[in-house]
């Protein structure tokens, strides 16, 4: 069976709209967005700005272009030719969905619609953390359309409207993590994937988390020896092979106990545990509670 371990991890995520908003520019303007730790995405319709991240990530984007930040930092969006001293702006509604930034009056230099969104699952944050800080896509134009479809399924009260978005997202952000042309150099999922040999263990792994793996067995997937499989994995994935496979083990066990349709043993045997009870011993040492409270409190 073919497993894809990044729409494994999308369709994990959950993700969810809150909301989207085209933003008109003109003359010299700046935006300060404080950090929220959600999913924040922009792409660029017409003319050119700046962004930078933290103060020190910065890129220049262009019509086309499109930056995914899966967990929100804080962000300063600005006129190229904005001068040190400008102070922040915020932008003025003019419509429904609709704001204007800077000069008030005559034409926009730049046309971006942005978006944030967030994830349904309890572990947002460890799924996260595999993926890059921030992605750029370049010249991807197909990437500010399904922002529209996103933005009009938001605005209009239709028929499984929330499935709807929810795929539209799942697409967005698998579209995003596969066609970045500029990401951080921040070890994480997605330079995993990028690396030839580790991708055939990551592979291998998600497709059958219920085999008993070793770092040989992952390390022979990979066509490398032991040593340099694990330090290969540690470095470009950012933590140990096995850390990584018991994360996403638990990650699975969660999202079949909270859809409640196994019994504990199940669970157990589906991520790879022998038995009920050293699943049990495991999975409180990763939650904090016993698998069957789990259930209970979050299902």
């Amino acid at each position: 069976m073919t497993v894809d371990p990044l729409a494994e991890f999308v369709a994990l995520l959950q993700p969810a709209a809150r909301f989207s908003k085209l933003v008109e520019c003109a003359g010299s303007w700046r935006i300060h967005r404080e950090a929220t730790g959600e999913p924040f995405y922009c792409a660029i319709l017409e003319g050119s700005c700046r962004v930078t991240f933290d103060d020190h990530q910065s890129f220049i984007l262009q019509a086309g272009d499109f930056v995914l930040a899966p967990a929100m930092r804080n962000l300063v969006n600005e006129s190229i030719d904005a001068p040190a001293d400008l102070s922040a702006m915020i932008p003025t509604q003019v419509g429904e969905g609709y704001f204007r930034v800077g000069r008030r009056d005559g034409p926009a230099d730049l046309r971006m619609r942005i978006g944030h969104c967030s994830f349904g699952t309890p572990d947002s944050a460890l799924l996260v953390s595999l993926l890059p800080d921030v992605v750029l896509v370049r010249d991807r134009p197909r990437l500010a359309t399904l922002m529209q479809l996103v933005d009009e399924e938001t605005r209009e009260q239709r028929a499984a409207r929330e499935i709807v978005l929810a795929r539209l997202l799942e697409v967005v952000l698998i579209e995003a993590l596969r066609s970045g042309t500029e990401t951080t150099s921040a070890p994480g999922l997605s330079r995993g994937l990028d690396d030839e040999r580790l991708a055939a263990a990551l592979h291998a792994m998600h497709a059958r988390p219920e085999h008993p793996w070793t770092v040989a067995d992952l390390a022979n997937e990979a066509a490398l020896s032991r040593s340099a499989f694990f330090a290969r994995f540690n470095r470009i994935v950012g933590l140990p092979p096995m850390e990584y496979l018991l994360a996403w083990r638990m990650a699975l066990a969660k999202q079949l106990l909270r859809n409640r349709n196994l019994a504990i043993d199940q669970v157990a045997e589906r991520v790879g545990y022998g038995s009920a009870s050293t699943f049990s011993v495991a999975f409180v040492r990763h939650a904090g509670m016993p698998p069957a409270r789990y259930a209970r409190t979050v299902g």
